[in-house]
């Protein structure tokens, strides 16, 4: 069982979609990278793209985020993010079932622009350097924005790309937590 470490909803027990090939954040991961966010995370605008059950977002909520979109292909897991919502009683976050990249172009047409943008792709199927890779990722990225991507330790961590610059690798077991930003941020 899934909890929301601090905030609002501090305790509150969540829940994850049972069966599917998701593997939520644990509690070690998610407690380490709101520590290094720290106070950044209140009022900003926060995106959970491969969202499962929703944790890191709804953290970042409990948190004090200004708004929150999460996005999964999965309908299961969309539902059980509304439902972990509605348990936590929190409110300012907008829940998308779609791909991630359909979903990120969307966005970036709409004009969206995010503070922080968190993924977490199924494990070793290259979705980390794809989805960075993605044009319509640095559009909805402010420009002093920061991605987060958690990925297993036995991916390769993409350096840099065109704009984006690796500038934070921290590792916890078999996680690893990569910090992005613009280049010349």
């Amino acid at each position: 069982m899934l909890r929301i470490i601090a905030g609002k909803a501090k305790g509150t027990r969540i829940a994850s979609v049972q069966g599917l090939a998701t593997r939520p954040t644990g509690d070690r991961v998610k407690e380490a990278l709101f520590n290094i966010l720290g106070p950044a995370v209140k009022g900003s605008l926060f995106l959970d793209l491969y969202a499962g059950s929703g944790s890191i977002g709804l953290e970042a909520l409990s948190r004090g985020a200004g708004d929150v979109v999460w996005v999964d292909a999965s309908r299961a897991c969309t539902a059980q993010i509304r439902a972990n919502l509605e348990k936590a009683r929190l409110s300012g976050g907008t829940v998308y079932t779609n791909d991630v990249f359909r979903a990120l172009a969307q966005l970036e047409r709409g004009g969206r622009q995010f503070d922080f943008v968190f993924l977490d792709p199924p494990y070793e199927q290259g979705l980390v350097k794809k989805t960075l890779e993605h044009p319509a990722l640095l559009g909805v990225l402010k420009n002093d924005g920061i991605i987060i991507a958690e990925a297993s330790k036995k991916e390769e961590a993409p350096r840099g790309m065109s704009k984006l610059c690796l500038k934070r690798e921290e590792r916890y077991g078999d996680n690893q937590l990569l910090f992005y930003d613009m280049r010349g941020s």
